[in-house]
């Protein structure tokens, strides 16, 4: 936290002056109290008072007073506020291992269910699209607002849909660049994002850091997952070929780019990763003044010591 007139804050030490008199004059009250040798008498003219009570109006008040001196002094913080605009881009990988059993039903159809959650999360207001990827990268939807259309591209993601046999990496990331580059028209577009969900290394088209390069230049975060686990195997029970999850290369990728990465092993933690991607897609963090909160609080306080002294003492303190 900063502080627009810091120098403000000087006035900080009138309240504890404040504070320190209020406790000096109870003191001197107490010592009044005990001079008075007649202590029937003083039971008659002056009851007994609640010993806490009494402290309790000036209290709320000295605390009114320093919130609103912190007030006074225009605090400023780091705020989340939601982004008007956006691009994402979700690369999912329809290569053969995605169709690994390790992840109910398979590693694919959970993705697909996934990705079609995290779509319908994001503010109306941001272009979405879509790519899917085995050995090369094909676009499925341009990035739109109209999330119907995303949601039509996503479930035509299948396994080979996407041309030759791999996983290229590279290729995902360069052909959702190329996206946002060709819908740059300013605010509108920007900032962009690319989140890219795959189950193993890289082994086709353009070398993923070569791509990740890309994506630094154009200021583009690429968010990694790696879904699935190292149980997988393909082609039935017990002969099956191994496919474990390879999450090595989208991390460098993540790391490069600045952006997030995330090991997703079962549904539940796939779509937390969605989750956390999408918290950090829909909002940015802004410095606003922040003097309203205190404030608020001060009057809050201001109130109560006024309840307290009515109902207790039936004035105002």
């Amino acid at each position: 936290m900063s502080w627009e007139s810091p120098a403000r804050l000087w006035l900080l030490l009138a309240v504890a002056a404040l504070a320190i008199a209020y406790v000096v004059l109870q003191r001197r009250r107490s010592k009044y109290a005990v001079r008075f040798t007649n202590l029937k008498l003083l039971d008659r003219i002056a009851p007994k008072r609640p010993q806490w009570r009494r402290h309790v109006p000036a209290s709320l008040f000295l605390l009114m007073l320093a919130l609103l001196v912190v007030g006074f002094a225009r605090p400023q913080d780091d705020v989340r506020v939601p982004r008007e605009r956006a691009t994402v881009l979700v690369a999912v990988d329809v290569s053969r291992s995605m169709l690994a059993t390790d992840v109910d039903p398979d590693r694919l159809t959970a993705a697909k269910a996934a990705a079609r959650e995290f779509v319908a999360d994001l503010p109306e207001q941001f272009n979405v699209g879509l790519v899917g990827f085995a050995g090369n990268a094909t676009v499925f939807v341009a990035p739109v607002t109209d999330r119907a259309a995303v949601e039509a591209g996503i479930e035509r993601l299948a396994e080979g849909t996407s041309g030759r046999a791999g996983t290229a990496i590279g290729d995902a990331i360069t052909t959702s660049l190329d996206q946002i580059r060709g819908l740059d028209d300013g605010a509108d577009t920007r900032p962009a994002r690319v989140v890219v969900l795959s189950d193993g290394a890289n082994t086709a088209g353009q070398d993923p850091l070569e791509a990740a390069g890309g994506a630094t230049a154009l200021g583009v975060p690429v968010d990694t997952i790696s879904f699935g686990t190292q149980n997988g195997t393909l082609g039935g029970q017990g002969g099956g070929q191994a496919v474990p999850v390879d999450g090595e290369t989208l991390q460098s990728v993540a790391d490069a780019t600045g952006g997030n990465y995330f090991a997703a092993g079962s549904v539940e933690e796939l779509r937390d990763a969605y989750a956390d991607i999408g918290s950090s897609i829909g909002y940015e963090t802004e410095r606003q003044d922040v003097s309203a909160r205190f404030i608020g609080f001060g009057l809050l306080f201001a109130g109560l010591a006024a309840l307290a002294s009515m109902f207790w003492f039936a004035r105002l303190p």
